[in-house]
């Protein structure tokens, strides 16, 4: 077993490093501050390869298993966790084009997405599914050649701003099997935004509900077949939960280099606090539990690449244990600011605002909790976790 990054991953990880410096450092606390949503840097990242990660090779996708996308995602992260995380949705949403779409719509949209020129929404929630999302309402009827969408979604990251949805929708009956995905424009006639959502962070992605009033969509953007559409989606967030746990890794390791740097500045009782043994072993703590997110996450993301039976479970572990610690690393990061931490002239502000929605995001940890038990007590898999 190699805990050891190889030197493609390092590469990766550098170049990722050297972009999040350059593009996102000197601009993330305006974005934030402004609500600015910077497409010109998700064309600047598609030149690297960062929106099209794990897509397949035939629409310009790098292919790269899910660990080595996390290296990616985790470098971003730790400068402007809100920027990488929509670069993680329009990677998820890209991959469902790449891997599901028909042919010509791989031909229209692919490379569009891939390189960053066009991006994507992934709408699955809804106003009264979220946890439940085989509950949707959202219902896509076939007429002819095309499927008429009715019904609406809600906290769909990017939405007014993007220039496809991937919408879950209902083409058959009640539960799971009934339902589809559909590849949707973001500008057909019929589709409605909704107010842009003001929220606690995330402020450099739009977040809106959309409604969909008798949208036509061709019938030739249906994903896969009728009914695989749960299933899809399940797929997505095995991988949409390493991608925010990576997040929230990143987060952390941003929020404790800045917490290591300060305590050599700032000096109390006329020396640094870095020489206070109390401050010394909470940032042991914060290392340590860093560390350990981090390898969960990596070991989830292996499985997940291996197509290990119980990567799900692992999956739901790296999401819960990674967005707890890393919100945890954060908040103490802010906390051996003092009340320099607290006020936006320090980034740890921003990054605890941002690292807080992930332990809702992609199922909530309460839910991971849910799948996770499931998994032990299952009478098939008595070995579960091992």
């Amino acid at each position: 077993m190699d805990f050891e990054l190889n030197a493609d991953q390092r590469a990766f990880a550098d170049t990722a490093r050297a972009f999040a410096q350059a593009e996102l450092a000197p601009h993330a606390a305006r974005w934030d501050e402004e609500g600015i949503f910077p497409v010109e840097v998700f064309a600047k990242g598609g030149a690297l390869g960062f929106c099209g990660l794990y897509a397949p090779e035939e629409i310009g996708g790098l292919a790269l298993p899910r660990l080595d996308a996390t290296l990616v995602f985790e470098e971003l992260a730790a400068v402007d966790p809100s920027t990488a995380a929509f670069f993680t949705i329009h990677n998820m949403a890209t991959w469902m084009v790449g891997t599901w779409g028909q042919p010509a719509l791989r031909a229209a949209w692919g490379e569009p997405l891939t390189s960053g020129q066009k991006l994507a929404s992934y709408c699955l929630t809804e106003p009264g599914s979220g946890s439940d999302a085989a509950s949707l309402q959202t219902r896509a009827e076939r007429v002819g050649d095309e499927y008429v969408l009715h019904g609406g979604k809600a906290f769909i990251s990017g939405a007014g701003s993007t220039d496809l949805l991937v919408v879950m929708a209902r083409t058959g009956g009640p539960g799971a099997a009934g339902v589809s995905a559909l590849a949707v424009p973001a500008q057909l006639p019929g589709i409605i935004y909704g107010k842009k959502e003001q929220k606690m962070g995330w402020n450099s992605q739009p977040t809106r509900q959309i409604s969909f009033d008798g949208v036509r969509v061709p019938a030739e953007n249906l994903l896969g077949q009728e009914g695989d559409g749960f299933k899809m989606a399940m797929k997505g967030l095995d991988g949409g939960r390493i991608n925010i746990a990576t997040c929230s890794v990143g987060a952390a390791q941003g929020a404790l280099t800045h917490a290591q740097r300060y305590m050599h500045e700032r000096k109390q009782f006329g020396k640094p606090i870095a020489s206070f043994q109390a401050l010394q072993f909470k940032l042991a703590d914060m290392a340590t539990e860093l560390v350990a997110a981090r390898q969960m996450v990596r070991l989830a993301a292996a499985k997940l690449d291996a197509g290990a039976p119980d990567a799900t479970t692992y999956c739901a572990m790296a999401k819960r244990f990674a967005t707890d610690a890393g919100f945890a690393i954060v908040n103490d990061a802010l906390q051996l600011h003092g009340g320099y931490g607290y006020i936006r002239d320090y980034p740890v502000e921003r990054l605890l605002r941002d690292a807080r929605v992930h332990q809702i995001l992609e199922g909530t940890n309460e839910i991971m909790r849910v799948i996770i038990a499931r998994r032990m007590l299952d009478g098939d898999a008595p070995d579960a976790i091992r």
